[in-house]
């Protein structure tokens, strides 16, 4: 399968929400088999990469954690300082310092989760921390408060068992690349759009349109961007008149879809030129540190 040779040849990176969800559970029960893992890594994203400092200094006691730009981290350990009464002071960067996040306890801890998932624009990440941190569950569709109770109970069974957890790649992102991959060489034009994180992908290719998105994923509004606004923006300046269009976004959803997008209709179009089209090409980093080697060796 493709999918299986994107993933040998190294192309497709470490699932960041399992990886935090074993980083986090390890950290608060004193093992430090996912600092020595991500430790070994030749190519992190970078959330994993503040996982990792986060973790270290989190395990050294010290009051002031870096988080970066991952609000899931941001979050899992916000409320894990509150649960232990730790009062840890969270260092934020790039998108997140402007990001709505919660920073009132009572609001968190002891609510019916109903409630909390209302919280910072309706993100299921309160109640995934609620879910690592105490013995509490929702019926959910929700796929990543789904994943977190999936990762608790590996987790739990694996430690009972003495052995480590498995690592996950990013099964949302290899499916975006196969579709990028049957759509570049003229094959079957099919994806569909599962959960959120495949929005940006599914209206560049026309597998969705905004008001879709809209209504199955309001809380999109408030992650690295708009991504409702980001990804209209995006392709208006795209497919205007400009010659010398620049797509102005730190969203690197939007800028991996976009890219993706510009690649499969302008073939004769090198990864440099394309890069160029982009105010802040680097913020692949975030989730797909390995994005723009991707996009330059796919024929």
């Amino acid at each position: 399968m493709i999918e299986e040779k994107l993933l040998e040849k190294g192309y497709i990176p470490l699932d960041k929400s399992w990886m935090n969800r074993m980083g986090v559970l390890d950290l608060l029960n004193g093992y430090d088999d996912a600092i020595n893992f991500l430790k070994k890594q030749k190519v992190l994203g970078d959330d994993l990469k503040s996982l990792y400092q986060a973790s270290l200094e989190w395990r050294a006691g010290e009051k002031k954690i870096h988080v970066g730009e991952s609000g899931t981290l941001l979050r899992f350990l916000r409320t894990a300082s509150w649960k232990l009464g730790l009062e840890k002071e969270f260092i934020l960067e790039g998108t997140l310092k402007n990001r709505k996040v919660c920073n009132d306890r009572s609001k968190v801890i002891g609510q019916p989760l109903e409630k909390v998932l209302e919280l910072d624009g309706g993100t299921s990440q309160w109640v995934s921390a609620v879910g690592l941190l105490y013995d509490l569950r929702m019926e959910t569709d929700e796929p990543k408060i789904n994943l977190t109770y999936d990762g608790k109970d590996h987790w739990n069974k694996r430690r009972a068992e003495k052995r480590c957890w498995d690592p996950r790649y990013d099964d949302t992102l290899a499916k975006q690349a196969v579709s990028y991959l049957n759509i570049l060489n003229g094959g079957e034009r099919e994806f569909k759009p599962e959960h959120s994180e495949d929005y940006c992908f599914a209206v560049a290719f026309g597998f969705m349109l905004r008001y879709e998105g809209e209504k199955r994923w309001p809380k999109l509004k408030n992650h690295e961007s708009n991504r409702f606004e980001s990804m209209q923006n995006a392709l208006m300046v795209y497919y205007g008149q400009d010659p010398n269009y620049m797509i102005d976004s730190n969203d690197h959803r939007v800028v991996q879809s976009m890219a993706m997008l510009i690649k499969s209709q302008n073939r004769r179009m090198n990864i440099k030129q394309i890069r160029a089209r982009f105010s802040n090409p680097n913020c692949v980093s975030k989730s797909w540190p390995q994005f723009w080697k991707f996009l330059k060796d796919m024929r």
